[in-house]
């Protein structure tokens, strides 16, 4: 099946994500560009790149979808204890590109490399300076030891990359991200793709039908701006 290669203009519609390839799943297009109006055009459409080094910018929309549900995302009794006597402390967009970097060069068993490249990390700090992307960061003192940074699609966030450099911080940045979407009445952190990993942490399947509707029936339900004040002065304890 011959795959589409995209526009340089980067107004021009994407293909509908129903006409992604079941192998590999998702796959929906090539080519294009970074830039903050084609990535926006794509997150609110159920589609986001993913690439390597050496190839050209591949779009994907996989079906089936894996997100964690914000409401109901339970950290384990044995963790919450051990956040009673931490003294972490919680951030939003404190040092989102500090984020960035982390999830590209904290090493990951079983990877080799990383899919955020130069030009990946530039285009994400781009739309965070432009308000469309967060990070979630948990700090011990002032050094930063995980976090999780996403794109802000109105009626779900996108998460793309966390990392840990104490056990556990990534954990912690995810249920506080969570925590924060909730109280900003956004249904569904969207992980993309299924891993085991994921679904360890609580992330479930659902349909792109499904995913898609959401995105078109509902409006975002406040600013962007705010997000650093939801994590104002907050402590691991809290979530103990």
């Amino acid at each position: 099946m011959h795959l589409p290669r995209l526009d340089p203009d980067p107004t021009t519609p994407f293909p509908p994500p129903e006409s992604a390839r079941r192998q590999p799943d998702g796959l929906l297009a090539w080519g294009g560009d970074l830039s903050p109006t084609r990535l926006m055009r794509a997150y609110r459409s159920g589609i986001f790149p993913w690439y390597s080094q050496g190839d050209p910018i591949l779009w994907w929309s996989p079906d089936p979808r894996t997100v964690f549900d914000t409401a109901d995302l339970h950290l384990s009794r044995r963790f919450r204890r051990s956040l009673r006597h931490s003294d972490w402390t919680i951030h939003a967009d404190r040092d989102f590109a500090g984020v960035v970097e982390a999830c590209a060069s904290t090493p990951r068993r079983g990877q080799d490399g990383t899919w955020i490249l130069p030009e990946m990390a530039r285009a994400y700090v781009e739309l965070h300076r432009l308000g469309h992307a967060h990070s979630v960061e948990v700090y011990a003192g002032e050094r930063l030891v995980g976090g999780i940074y996403g794109v802000d699609a109105g009626p779900v966030f996108c998460g793309e990359s966390m990392f840990s450099r104490q056990s556990g911080a990534s954990r912690l940045a995810l249920a506080a991200l969570c925590r924060l979407l909730a109280e900003r009445g956004v249904r569904w952190l969207d992980a993309q793709m299924h891993t085991p990993h994921l679904a360890a942490l609580g992330a479930r399947q659902i349909r792109r039908s499904e995913y898609l509707s959401c995105l078109a029936d509902r409006e975002p339900s406040s600013s962007s701006a705010d997000w650093p004040e939801h994590c104002r002065n907050r402590v691991a304890a809290d979530f103990g």
